[in-house]
């Protein structure tokens, strides 16, 4: 085999690996023929355009995906949970790219930044609040919304921000960022196919755009839940943030049972979900433990 060819090879299986180390929350694709049936229905008031919100919850919740997810695989679980405890509730699809179904936040973070202010916007007038509270899972809890916050205005419009397993200073990706850049091209064809994962590894002009300067930005609370198993966003820790009206949570110092990693963390896991609903309505919170795994 040619040495052109053997990079070939090498460059694509990077790629690949890639693409699986970085399914930020995503569903399995088993779940792909009923798309089209869970987009069409209405889950327990889950994006009801008719919602508006209570006076004990004023804030609808916008809830943001991951990378390789959408808008319903990521939060069939969490979205009702929220609905459930008298929110009015919406997520959006965002960061798709040509030819690729179901699977999106792929496509470059600033343009997805721009649909999810298309889309907060939307949600405002709908429901006639004048802010809204994000709570994302990986992408959608750190780089696409802290973009929109810091670049496009988001943060007069956004009361608080609840990152799970959030992508805030770059990832390693366990390794899979050093093993691309020692490739030559490797990362180039990474931002050519799938910028939206460029974008999050650790050392992207992203990155350095995002962060220069602070976290966060004035007016905006701000809460990481994190797991110490995330094998995604790595180091964990570089998902806390650093700025006035921060709180960054371990799930182990809530549960120390708990062992979710990035994907579990953000679509199944209710003690995680418990301290989301503590972060939208710090007045009522209660203290998340295992226990809360059966609230």
């Amino acid at each position: 085999m040619s040495v052109r060819k053997r990079t070939l090879r090498v460059l694509a299986g990077t790629v690949s690996a890639l693409a699986l180390a970085l399914s930020f929350g995503s569903a399995s694709a088993s779940a792909a023929p009923a798309a089209a049936q869970v987009d069409m229905t209405v889950t327990s008031g889950w994006n009801n355009w008719s919602c508006k919100p209570s006076a004990a919850h004023p804030n609808p919740v916008v809830l943001a995906h991951g990378t390789f997810a959408n808008s319903w695989d990521n939060w069939l679980m969490a979205a009702p949970y929220l609905v459930q405890r008298g929110y009015c509730v919406y997520s959006l699809d965002y960061g798709q790219q040509a030819g690729v179904p179901l699977v999106h936040g792929i496509g470059p973070i600033a343009k997805s930044a721009d649909q999810l202010s298309v889309f907060v916007d939307k949600v405002l007038k709908s429901t006639g609040a004048k802010k809204v509270d994000i709570v994302g899972h990986s992408q959608g809890g750190g780089a696409l919304p802290r973009y929109y916050l810091k670049f496009l205005g988001g943060a007069d419009k956004v009361d608080k921000l609840v990152g799970i397993a959030p992508s805030n200073h770059g990832t390693t990706a366990s390794g899979m960022a050093r093993l691309i850049d020692a490739v030559p091209g490797a990362r180039n064809v990474v931002s050519l196919t799938m910028p939206g994962v460029e974008d999050q590894l650790v050392g992207s002009e992203f990155m350095k755009k995002l962060n220069a300067g602070g976290d966060t930005v004035p007016g905006v609370k701000y809460t990481v839940i994190a797991t110490k198993y995330d094998e995604v966003v790595t180091p964990y820790r570089t998902q806390f943030l650093s700025g006035p009206n921060v709180r960054n949570i371990e799930l182990q110092n809530l549960c120390k049972w708990d062992i979710s990693e990035h994907a579990a963390i953000g679509t199944i896991d209710r003690i995680a979900f418990h301290e989301v609903a503590n972060a939208l309505d710090p007045a009522h919170a209660t203290p998340t433990t295992c226990s809360s795994a059966l609230s």
